[in-house]
Formats: structure tokens, sequence, C-alpha cells
């Protein structure tokens, strides 16, 4: 009988996937940074419970072209500073992926926030843009020109906030209670730049960043980097406390609350 395909792998299979896991080549990526104070009340509104907001009301907006071979990658990421258990990180709100393969895999390991948009990083000798859109909403947008290098910064490990979870089948809460995870990146730069422009966030009813305003810009540089990821379950939290902030992760808020058809066997 030939392969078929969506039939069971062997041992053997699963291994050579496993070990060569772990001898993935560094992956190194382009970057912009935009770093902003917002809002205090904005950025703690936005956080479920068991996270606490950061010392600063800070917002990150990561947006970040891959080299993968064969296929470069467009990865973004808006998040806000917080606390959990003593660890300072960043909590995500959306990460649009150009490639549904980089999707399925951290919404399903991970419980990353992650949904396929357009990632964009162009620059042109000096000059710098780089956005990320959906549903053609370029929802955030940085604009400037390179105004000087930086030192390299050392090697260092930050940390995101995720909460994995699986809606019910019913239409009703989880079907396990959620948990909380730490992801852990060892981070490098070969190349940093500071840049001088702005970031414009622009309104979608789909990706409501523009309600974290910029009222003081930290922070904006391009730069090379590499990181490696490892994520660990710190604990179970109170599925009723975490409900209310689901529709973060789909685009119809009532998504979450969608029951089977009526009548549907």
């Amino acid at each position: 009988m030939a392969r078929v395909r969506y039939g069971a792998r062997t041992e053997a299979e699963m291994a050579a996937t496993r070990t060569a896991n772990t001898r993935l080549p560094d992956i190194w990526s382009t970057g912009v940074v935009a770093v902003w104070e917002s809002d205090p009340d904005v950025v703690a509104a936005v956080l479920p419970p068991p996270l606490k907001p950061a010392g600063r009301p800070l917002v990150r907006a990561n947006i970040s072209r891959v080299e993968l071979a064969g296929y470069p990658l467009g990865a973004g990421s808006v998040a806000v500073a917080a606390e959990h258990g003593g660890v300072a990180g960043w909590y995500p709100l959306v990460m649009p992926m150009t490639h549904e393969r980089a999707l399925t895999g951290g919404r399903e390991v991970f419980g990353e926030p992650k949904k396929l948009g357009d990632v964009t990083v162009e620059r042109d000798g000096l000059v710098v843009r780089a956005a990320m859109a959906r549903h053609g909403i370029a929802f955030v947008e940085v604009r400037g020109a390179v105004s000087g290098s930086l030192p390299l910064p050392e090697p260092a490990r930050k940390t995101d906030f995720y909460f994995k979870f699986l809606p019910a089948v019913d239409g009703s809460g989880f079907d396990a209670d959620p948990v909380l995870v730490h992801c852990v990146r060892e981070e490098r730069v070969r190349r940093l730049e500071s840049v001088t422009g702005d970031v414009v966030l622009r309104e979608s009813m789909y990706d409501p960043v523009a309600d974290l305003p910029v009222r003081r810009l930290v922070e904006l540089t391009i730069g090379e980097k590499t990181s490696d990821q490892r994520g660990r379950v710190v604990e179970r939290v109170d599925a009723q406390a975490l409900l209310p902030y689901i529709h973060q992760r789909y685009d119809d808020p009532r998504q979450i609350l969608d029951g089977p058809p009526e009548g549907s066997v």
C-alpha cells in the first residue's frame, strides 16, 4: 500500500523530528521596536488576573521580518508591561503573522494571541517604515529615519505572559481550566540603531490598539536580533476571572459565546 500521509507517524519519524528541533540554527530578524508610555488606567484595564500592572504604563510594538529559509516571515506584536509573581514581562494583546505555520504553532503550544495579518518592515537608506495591518487597516505604523548607531546590549532574558485555553464545546466557558504560561526568550542583538520618528495608531474594531495612546515615546529602534524560546505553565487560573477578557483573542467578540447551531447533531 502506498504511504497514507494522514496515517500515523512511526516512532523513528517522531524521534527524528524531536532531534531536529533541538538543533535549530540561529534565526535572525530585522525589526523595529517602539516603546511608549500610555494611560495607566488603560494599561491596567487590559490585564487579566492574576497579571498586575508594571511600575510604568508601557506599551511595546515589535514589527519584524524574520529570515526563514525559503520564505521570509512577517511577525508583529503589541504588548503591555505587566508583572506576575515577582517576574516583570510583557502581555501581548495581538500578534499578527504572515504565515499560518507561525500562527498555529504559537497559539496551540504557548497560547499566543496570534492572528493572520500583513507585517512589513521597509528600509530605504536611512528612511524606515514598519507596519502591522489586518482587514485592510494598518493599525500600527512606525515612520522615521535612522539617526545613529547604538551600543549592542548584552544578551538578555525577556518574559512574555500568555493564557492557554480551549473554548467549551457547548459554548459555555472553557473545556478545562485555563493556564498561565511564562514564555522566556534569551535574546541576542548583533545590530542596533536609533530611529527618529513617530508611531501612528489607527482605529480598528478588530485590533483596537488605538485605545493605548502614545503619551510619550520612550524608545524607537531598528535592529537585528535572534532568540530562543521556552515556555512553562506556572499556574491554573480562575476561569470566570479570565472569561471577560477572551474577546481579545477573536475578531468577533461573540465568538467565544457561540454554541452549536440549533438542530445540530
